[in-house]
Protein backbone atom coordinates (compact mmCIF):
# COMPACT_ATOMS: atom_id res chain seq x y z
CA UNK A 1 0.00 0.00 0.00
CA UNK A 2 0.76 3.49 -0.80
CA UNK A 3 1.19 6.72 1.50
CA UNK A 4 -2.35 7.13 0.50
CA UNK A 5 -3.48 3.95 2.36
CA UNK A 6 -5.03 6.13 4.81
CA UNK A 7 -7.91 7.67 2.69
CA UNK A 8 -8.17 4.07 1.07
CA UNK A 9 -9.08 3.40 4.72
CA UNK A 10 -11.69 5.84 5.67
CA UNK A 11 -8.99 7.72 7.73
CA UNK A 12 -7.10 10.72 6.21
CA UNK A 13 -4.02 11.65 8.63
CA UNK A 14 -3.55 15.14 7.26
CA UNK A 15 -6.99 15.93 6.79
CA UNK A 16 -7.28 14.94 10.48
CA UNK A 17 -4.36 17.22 11.55
CA UNK A 18 -6.32 20.17 9.60
CA UNK A 19 -9.57 19.34 11.31
CA UNK A 20 -8.14 19.09 14.40
CA UNK A 21 -6.33 22.26 14.47
CA UNK A 22 -8.92 24.02 12.99
CA UNK A 23 -11.16 22.97 16.10
CA UNK A 24 -8.71 24.25 18.27
CA UNK A 25 -8.38 27.32 16.90
CA UNK A 26 -12.21 27.94 17.06
CA UNK A 27 -12.08 26.75 21.22
CA UNK A 28 -8.87 28.67 21.45
CA UNK A 29 -11.56 32.12 20.39
CA UNK A 30 -13.30 31.25 23.91
CA UNK A 31 -10.48 31.17 26.20
CA UNK A 32 -11.24 34.83 26.65
CA UNK A 33 -14.90 33.98 28.31
CA UNK A 34 -12.37 32.77 31.36
CA UNK A 35 -9.67 35.50 31.44
CA UNK A 36 -8.61 35.96 34.80
CA UNK A 37 -11.68 33.97 36.16
CA UNK A 38 -11.72 30.45 37.53
CA UNK A 39 -11.37 27.96 34.66
CA UNK A 40 -8.85 29.72 32.53
CA UNK A 41 -7.30 27.94 30.35
CA UNK A 42 -3.24 28.51 30.37
CA UNK A 43 -1.02 26.81 27.30
CA UNK A 44 1.38 28.04 26.22
CA UNK A 45 1.85 26.04 23.09
CA UNK A 46 -1.03 24.54 20.90
CA UNK A 47 -1.76 21.00 19.69
CA UNK A 48 -0.32 19.31 22.65
CA UNK A 49 -1.80 15.61 24.54
CA UNK A 50 -3.88 17.13 26.94
CA UNK A 51 -4.94 21.39 28.09
CA UNK A 52 -4.92 22.78 31.48
CA UNK A 53 -6.83 25.30 33.28
CA UNK A 54 -6.71 27.34 36.60
CA UNK A 55 -8.74 27.64 39.24
CA UNK A 56 -7.41 30.57 41.64
CA UNK A 57 -3.97 29.10 41.76
CA UNK A 58 -4.78 25.00 41.31
CA UNK A 59 -3.76 23.93 37.82
CA UNK A 60 -5.76 21.38 36.65
CA UNK A 61 -5.31 19.25 33.45
CA UNK A 62 -8.33 18.10 31.40
CA UNK A 63 -8.06 15.89 28.02
CA UNK A 64 -11.23 13.82 26.21
CA UNK A 65 -11.06 10.81 23.89
CA UNK A 66 -12.31 7.63 23.03
CA UNK A 67 -11.79 4.30 22.02
CA UNK A 68 -12.94 4.49 18.57
CA UNK A 69 -13.23 1.28 16.41
CA UNK A 70 -11.81 -1.17 18.52
CA UNK A 71 -15.53 -1.39 20.05
CA UNK A 72 -16.46 -3.61 17.00
CA UNK A 73 -13.12 -6.25 18.29
CA UNK A 74 -15.16 -6.59 21.73
CA UNK A 75 -18.26 -7.07 19.25
CA UNK A 76 -17.03 -9.95 17.15
CA UNK A 77 -14.84 -11.18 19.94
CA UNK A 78 -17.46 -10.94 22.65
CA UNK A 79 -14.57 -9.49 25.13
CA UNK A 80 -15.69 -6.92 26.71
CA UNK A 81 -13.47 -7.06 30.06
CA UNK A 82 -10.53 -5.25 28.53
CA UNK A 83 -12.23 -1.99 26.92
CA UNK A 84 -11.80 -0.30 29.68
CA UNK A 85 -8.14 -0.34 29.89
CA UNK A 86 -8.59 1.60 26.76
CA UNK A 87 -10.14 3.87 27.35
CA UNK A 88 -8.44 5.13 30.78
CA UNK A 89 -5.16 5.02 28.79
CA UNK A 90 -6.28 7.28 26.14
CA UNK A 91 -7.26 9.87 28.72
CA UNK A 92 -4.75 9.64 31.76
CA UNK A 93 -1.76 9.14 29.41
CA UNK A 94 -2.63 11.96 27.65
CA UNK A 95 -2.72 13.63 30.93
CA UNK A 96 0.70 12.57 31.96
CA UNK A 97 2.21 13.50 28.79
CA UNK A 98 1.13 17.07 30.10
CA UNK A 99 3.02 16.38 33.30
CA UNK A 100 -0.37 15.67 35.14
CA UNK A 101 -1.48 13.24 37.87
CA UNK A 102 -4.67 11.49 36.32
CA UNK A 103 -7.22 11.57 39.25
CA UNK A 104 -10.43 11.40 37.58
CA UNK A 105 -12.50 10.25 34.68
CA UNK A 106 -16.14 11.03 33.64
CA UNK A 107 -17.59 8.77 30.30
CA UNK A 108 -20.49 8.08 28.57
CA UNK A 109 -21.36 5.03 26.75
CA UNK A 110 -23.89 5.74 23.39
CA UNK A 111 -25.95 2.61 22.31
CA UNK A 112 -28.68 1.33 20.19
CA UNK A 113 -30.10 -0.64 23.36
CA UNK A 114 -29.05 -1.91 26.86
CA UNK A 115 -27.76 -5.15 26.87
CA UNK A 116 -27.32 -5.44 31.33
CA UNK A 117 -24.22 -7.99 31.23
CA UNK A 118 -22.41 -5.63 28.49
CA UNK A 119 -22.40 -2.60 30.16
CA UNK A 120 -21.25 -4.31 33.56
CA UNK A 121 -18.50 -6.37 32.06
CA UNK A 122 -17.18 -2.50 30.82
CA UNK A 123 -17.82 -0.92 33.79
CA UNK A 124 -15.88 -3.76 35.95
CA UNK A 125 -13.02 -3.35 33.23
CA UNK A 126 -12.80 0.13 33.83
CA UNK A 127 -12.90 -0.31 37.64
CA UNK A 128 -9.80 -2.56 37.10
CA UNK A 129 -8.24 -0.44 34.99
CA UNK A 130 -8.86 2.76 37.32
CA UNK A 131 -7.69 0.55 40.36
CA UNK A 132 -4.50 0.18 38.57
CA UNK A 133 -3.49 3.77 38.20
CA UNK A 134 -5.17 5.62 41.23
CA UNK A 135 -8.28 7.32 39.30
CA UNK A 136 -11.54 7.58 40.64
CA UNK A 137 -14.69 7.37 38.33
CA UNK A 138 -16.50 10.02 39.24
CA UNK A 139 -18.93 10.45 36.91
CA UNK A 140 -21.28 9.29 33.37
CA UNK A 141 -24.08 8.85 31.10
CA UNK A 142 -25.39 5.81 29.56
CA UNK A 143 -27.87 6.65 26.61
CA UNK A 144 -29.80 4.72 24.30
CA UNK A 145 -30.28 6.48 20.60
CA UNK A 146 -31.78 3.65 18.60
CA UNK A 147 -30.47 3.12 15.70
CA UNK A 148 -28.54 5.99 15.24
CA UNK A 149 -25.89 3.49 16.40
CA UNK A 150 -24.75 0.19 14.64
CA UNK A 151 -22.48 -1.94 14.38
CA UNK A 152 -21.01 -5.57 14.17
CA UNK A 153 -23.76 -8.80 15.62
CA UNK A 154 -26.96 -8.47 16.79
CA UNK A 155 -25.97 -7.13 20.45
CA UNK A 156 -25.72 -3.76 21.73
CA UNK A 157 -23.91 -1.37 19.86
CA UNK A 158 -22.26 1.41 21.21
CA UNK A 159 -19.81 3.90 21.08
CA UNK A 160 -17.34 4.71 24.47
CA UNK A 161 -15.86 8.20 25.27
CA UNK A 162 -14.22 10.05 28.18
CA UNK A 163 -12.84 13.02 29.95
CA UNK A 164 -10.14 12.88 32.75
CA UNK A 165 -9.08 15.45 35.07
CA UNK A 166 -5.99 15.59 36.93
CA UNK A 167 -3.39 18.09 38.89
CA UNK A 168 -0.20 19.13 37.44
CA UNK A 169 2.95 17.36 39.34
CA UNK A 170 4.49 19.11 42.27
CA UNK A 171 7.63 19.36 40.69
CA UNK A 172 6.12 21.16 37.62
CA UNK A 173 5.82 24.99 37.90
CA UNK A 174 4.55 24.90 34.22
CA UNK A 175 2.96 21.75 31.99
CA UNK A 176 5.38 19.11 30.07
CA UNK A 177 5.10 21.14 26.35
CA UNK A 178 8.44 20.78 24.71
CA UNK A 179 9.92 24.45 26.38
CA UNK A 180 11.92 22.22 28.74
CA UNK A 181 13.73 20.16 26.18
CA UNK A 182 17.61 20.20 25.69
CA UNK A 183 19.93 19.05 22.68
CA UNK A 184 21.31 15.53 24.31
CA UNK A 185 18.58 14.61 26.30
CA UNK A 186 17.68 11.05 26.32
CA UNK A 187 14.41 9.53 24.80
CA UNK A 188 13.22 6.15 26.50
CA UNK A 189 10.83 4.37 25.28
CA UNK A 190 8.22 2.33 27.14
CA UNK A 191 7.24 -0.89 25.36
CA UNK A 192 3.30 -1.14 24.15
CA UNK A 193 1.47 -4.56 24.09
CA UNK A 194 -0.17 -3.63 21.02
CA UNK A 195 -1.93 -1.76 18.53
CA UNK A 196 -3.47 0.32 21.81
CA UNK A 197 -6.50 2.15 20.62
CA UNK A 198 -5.68 3.80 16.86
CA UNK A 199 -5.23 2.36 13.89
CA UNK A 200 -8.26 0.08 13.40
CA UNK A 201 -10.04 1.29 10.82
CA UNK A 202 -6.90 0.02 8.37
CA UNK A 203 -6.23 -2.90 10.47
CA UNK A 204 -9.77 -4.14 9.96
CA UNK A 205 -9.69 -3.47 6.27
CA UNK A 206 -6.83 -5.22 5.87
CA UNK A 207 -7.89 -8.40 7.63
CA UNK A 208 -11.40 -8.03 5.71
CA UNK A 209 -9.56 -7.85 2.24
CA UNK A 210 -7.33 -10.63 3.22
CA UNK A 211 -10.00 -13.07 5.46
CA UNK A 212 -13.12 -12.27 4.66
CA UNK A 213 -15.86 -10.61 7.27
CA UNK A 214 -15.15 -13.31 9.64
CA UNK A 215 -11.55 -12.60 10.27
CA UNK A 216 -11.50 -12.47 13.70
CA UNK A 217 -11.69 -15.94 14.16
CA UNK A 218 -9.14 -16.55 11.87
CA UNK A 219 -6.35 -18.36 13.83
CA UNK A 220 -3.01 -16.39 14.33
CA UNK A 221 -0.35 -18.30 16.71
CA UNK A 222 -2.17 -19.84 19.33
CA UNK A 223 -4.97 -17.31 19.67
CA UNK A 224 -7.44 -15.89 16.96
CA UNK A 225 -6.71 -12.57 15.09
CA UNK A 226 -9.92 -10.83 16.70
CA UNK A 227 -8.01 -11.93 19.95
CA UNK A 228 -4.39 -10.75 19.00
CA UNK A 229 -5.80 -7.23 18.06
CA UNK A 230 -8.19 -6.76 21.21
CA UNK A 231 -4.81 -6.81 23.58
CA UNK A 232 -5.66 -4.39 26.27
CA UNK A 233 -3.57 -0.85 25.97
CA UNK A 234 -1.00 -0.47 29.17
CA UNK A 235 -1.78 2.70 31.07
CA UNK A 236 1.47 4.54 31.46
CA UNK A 237 0.99 7.32 33.63
CA UNK A 238 1.71 5.27 36.71
CA UNK A 239 5.28 4.87 35.44
CA UNK A 240 5.53 8.33 34.45
CA UNK A 241 4.84 9.80 38.01
CA UNK A 242 6.79 7.34 39.57
CA UNK A 243 9.62 9.27 37.35
CA UNK A 244 8.83 12.62 38.66
CA UNK A 245 7.99 11.33 42.11
CA UNK A 246 12.02 10.34 42.42
CA UNK A 247 13.37 13.54 41.00
CA UNK A 248 13.90 11.85 37.71
CA UNK A 249 14.16 15.36 35.16
CA UNK A 250 11.34 14.36 32.60
CA UNK A 251 11.99 17.16 30.14
CA UNK A 252 9.02 16.12 27.63
CA UNK A 253 6.95 13.17 27.14
CA UNK A 254 5.12 11.57 23.86
CA UNK A 255 2.07 9.56 24.09
CA UNK A 256 1.72 7.12 20.98
CA UNK A 257 -1.07 6.95 19.12
CA UNK A 258 -3.27 7.79 16.62
CA UNK A 259 -0.85 9.57 14.24
CA UNK A 260 1.92 6.87 15.34
CA UNK A 261 5.98 7.38 16.07
CA UNK A 262 6.36 10.66 13.81
CA UNK A 263 3.62 12.85 14.19
CA UNK A 264 3.25 12.44 18.33
CA UNK A 265 6.92 12.86 18.59
CA UNK A 266 6.68 16.27 16.62
CA UNK A 267 3.90 17.61 19.19
CA UNK A 268 6.93 18.19 21.60
CA UNK A 269 9.54 19.14 19.40
CA UNK A 270 7.92 21.79 16.93
CA UNK A 271 7.57 24.48 18.78
CA UNK A 272 11.67 24.62 19.99
CA UNK A 273 13.19 23.26 16.70
CA UNK A 274 14.29 20.24 18.22
CA UNK A 275 14.51 17.15 15.84
CA UNK A 276 15.59 13.37 17.17
CA UNK A 277 17.23 10.56 16.38
CA UNK A 278 15.63 7.03 17.06
CA UNK A 279 18.26 4.50 17.04
CA UNK A 280 17.12 1.80 19.58
CA UNK A 281 13.39 1.70 19.23
CA UNK A 282 11.36 -1.49 20.52
CA UNK A 283 10.79 -3.65 17.20
CA UNK A 284 7.19 -3.90 16.01
CA UNK A 285 5.19 -6.48 17.67
CA UNK A 286 4.46 -10.18 15.88
CA UNK A 287 0.52 -9.22 15.01
CA UNK A 288 1.75 -5.27 13.80
CA UNK A 289 4.53 -6.70 11.14
CA UNK A 290 2.20 -9.75 10.03
CA UNK A 291 -0.31 -7.07 9.42
CA UNK A 292 1.54 -4.82 7.81
CA UNK A 293 2.84 -7.48 5.34
CA UNK A 294 -0.60 -8.26 4.60
CA UNK A 295 -1.63 -4.78 3.72
CA UNK A 296 1.12 -3.90 1.86
CA UNK A 297 2.03 -1.03 4.34
CA UNK A 298 5.33 0.63 4.04
CA UNK A 299 7.53 1.14 7.27
CA UNK A 300 6.96 5.23 6.37
CA UNK A 301 3.05 4.92 6.87
CA UNK A 302 3.18 2.22 9.17
CA UNK A 303 5.63 4.54 11.59
CA UNK A 304 3.13 7.75 11.24
CA UNK A 305 -0.01 5.61 11.92
CA UNK A 306 0.40 2.67 14.89
CA UNK A 307 2.84 2.64 17.57
CA UNK A 308 5.12 0.29 16.31
CA UNK A 309 5.16 -1.28 19.78
CA UNK A 310 6.82 1.88 21.34
CA UNK A 311 3.44 3.06 23.57
CA UNK A 312 4.97 6.34 25.36
CA UNK A 313 8.63 7.60 25.21
CA UNK A 314 9.66 10.09 27.99
CA UNK A 315 12.68 12.95 27.60
CA UNK A 316 14.77 12.90 30.47
CA UNK A 317 18.36 14.55 31.43
CA UNK A 318 20.58 11.92 30.43
CA UNK A 319 22.08 11.94 34.22
CA UNK A 320 18.84 10.83 35.06
CA UNK A 321 18.42 7.87 32.39
CA UNK A 322 19.75 5.09 34.28
CA UNK A 323 17.82 5.43 36.91
CA UNK A 324 14.79 5.96 34.99
CA UNK A 325 14.91 2.75 33.14
CA UNK A 326 15.66 0.98 36.98
CA UNK A 327 12.25 2.66 38.17
CA UNK A 328 10.59 1.57 34.86
CA UNK A 329 11.61 -2.27 35.21
CA UNK A 330 11.11 -1.92 38.78
CA UNK A 331 7.04 -0.83 38.12
CA UNK A 332 6.48 -3.60 35.78
CA UNK A 333 7.22 -1.92 32.55
CA UNK A 334 9.66 -2.77 29.58
CA UNK A 335 11.63 0.37 28.97
CA UNK A 336 14.72 1.24 26.78
CA UNK A 337 17.16 4.21 25.49
CA UNK A 338 15.64 4.54 22.36
CA UNK A 339 17.57 7.79 20.83
CA UNK A 340 18.73 11.23 21.47
CA UNK A 341 17.11 14.80 20.83
CA UNK A 342 18.86 17.15 18.88
CA UNK A 343 18.55 20.35 16.50
CA UNK A 344 17.77 18.77 13.33
CA UNK A 345 13.96 19.91 12.87
CA UNK A 346 13.61 16.32 12.13
CA UNK A 347 12.86 12.85 13.35
CA UNK A 348 15.14 10.34 11.75
CA UNK A 349 14.86 6.00 12.10
CA UNK A 350 18.16 4.43 10.96
CA UNK A 351 17.22 1.20 11.38
CA UNK A 352 14.39 2.03 8.56
CA UNK A 353 15.93 4.60 6.72
CA UNK A 354 12.94 6.79 7.97
CA UNK A 355 13.42 10.52 7.97
CA UNK A 356 10.14 13.08 9.26
CA UNK A 357 10.33 16.52 8.53
CA UNK A 358 8.83 18.18 11.71
CA UNK A 359 5.83 20.51 10.28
Amino acid sequence: MSNNTSKSSGVDIDLGNRCSKNAYAISKSTFKNRQGRPGMPVMDVDGLFSSMIDFNGTKIGISSDGIGTKVELAERTGIYNTLGFDLLAMVADDLAAGGFVPTNISNIIDADFLDYDIIDSLMNGLKAACDFASVAISGGEIAELGNRMNGYGERMHFNWCSTAIGILHESLKAPLDGKALSEGDVVISLKSRGFRSNGFSLLRKILSEKFGDKWHNEKFGEATYGEAVLTPSLIYSPVVCEFMDNDIRVNGVVHVTGGGVADNLGRILRDEKFGAVLDNLFDPHEIMTHIQQLGKVSDEYAYRYWNMGNGMFVVVNPNDADKALQLAGKKGYQSRTAGVINRSGRITIPAKNLDYPIE
